[in-house]
């Protein structure tokens, strides 16, 4: 039972930073190692193990990941030709099928070059897998944490729901990416009226763009109050234009008519995550849910979440990829 030690010790140290705040990134990465040295721990068990458990054990740590790398290689490119005929030909819109090709691209490196009888290029080979590998276990963190954060659910009484504002429609109208946050508002909304509590207002956040007609804020106000939201329960930010300055903005304004206010703040499910860390950073008092995506919209959506998240966090990722890099390098030199 020793090869699990260090499983059990990162997961007490992932449950307490939970515990401190569930919207660190500290706490994915936890949880990343976690799991990582709990399989690394079966691994070390397999050997004891009765049949049929030890073949149990080789197809969950090695035979479904590496299945899983293919499925997941072919859904992502099959998802990016979907998200090309759907969300047209944008940099952002090709980002799952630039992974899937990645994905098939590596493997082919691997299984073409390497081991022809060159150290060096092995060697460069071994470089880039262990390069791929860090960058995937980040992201492997990011989308595991991030599904556990979406489990969340509103306890108690908030004073305030936030939504977050998004592009609109000819720059009047309410996208369905929008709409989707505006009703998971409405939802908790009512459900909080519902429970005999305090009743909470609801807080739409959102400027106005230099395309758009009316704030963001203005719109999505409207739209609450054509579907019955009682115009005074409604309370408009129209100054912002990032996420940052949405959750900056409208702590002030919560902080202003209640130092110690509780809030939920509302999303898309793809971005809660990041938008937790947000909310963290700029001092917000509440957690962050997610609304329904459509199912194609999901994977892009989601690249693009880990790649902001992975540069916010540039400091130490790109110190570690420029580490494995130079290790790479001297030992290609000592090799040749």
């Amino acid at each position: 039972m020793l090869a699990f030690v260090p499983a059990a010790l990162f997961f007490v140290l992932f449950c307490v930073s939970v515990r401190e705040d569930r919207r660190r990134f500290r706490n994915a990465v936890l949880l990343g190692l976690t799991l990582m040295f709990g399989s690394i721990g079966l691994l070390f068990q397999i050997p004891e193990l009765p049949s049929p458990l030890d073949a149990i054990a080789v197809l969950l740590v090695l035979a479904v990941p590496a299945l899983g790398t293919l499925v997941l290689g072919g859904y992502l490119i099959r998802n990016g030709l979907t998200m090309l005929r759907k969300e047209g030909r944008s940099p952002t819109n090709m980002l799952s099928m630039a992974a899937g090709l990645g994905i098939f691209a590596l493997i082919a490196l691997v299984l073409g070059v390497a081991g022809r009888g060159s150290r060096v290029v092995d060697t460069m080979v071994a470089g880039l897998v262990m390069l791929v590998g860090y960058v995937s276990f980040i992201f492997l963190c990011f989308l595991a944490y991030a599904f556990l954060y979406g489990r969340i659910t509103v306890r108690g009484d908030v004073d305030y729901v936030v939504m977050l504002g998004s592009g609109l429609i000819c720059g009047e109208r309410v996208s369905p990416l929008l709409a989707s946050r505006l009703e998971k508002g409405r939802q908790i909304h009512a459900a909080q009226v519902a429970r005999g509590g305090r009743t909470p207002l609801l807080l739409v956040s959102g400027g106005q763009g230099s395309d758009e007609k009316l704030s963001e804020a203005r719109a999505m106000a409207d739209w609450l109050i054509a579907r019955g939201v009682p115009e005074e329960q409604v309370r408009l930010e129209d100054r912002s234009a990032t996420t940052k300055e949405n959750l900056a903005f409208s702590r002030t304004i919560m902080a202003e008519a209640d130092p110690d206010y509780r809030c939920v703040v509302v999303t898309n499910n793809f971005h809660a995550f990041r938008a937790a860390m947000t909310a963290r950073t700029a001092g917000v008092n509440g957690q962050v849910l997610g609304s329904p995506t459509a199912t194609y919209f999901w994977p892009s959506a989601t690249l693009r979440e880990f790649v902001a998240v992975f540069w916010e966090h540039r400091t130490v990722n790109l110190s570690i990829c420029a580490g494995i890099v130079a290790v790479t390098a001297l030992a290609a030199v000592a090799s040749a």
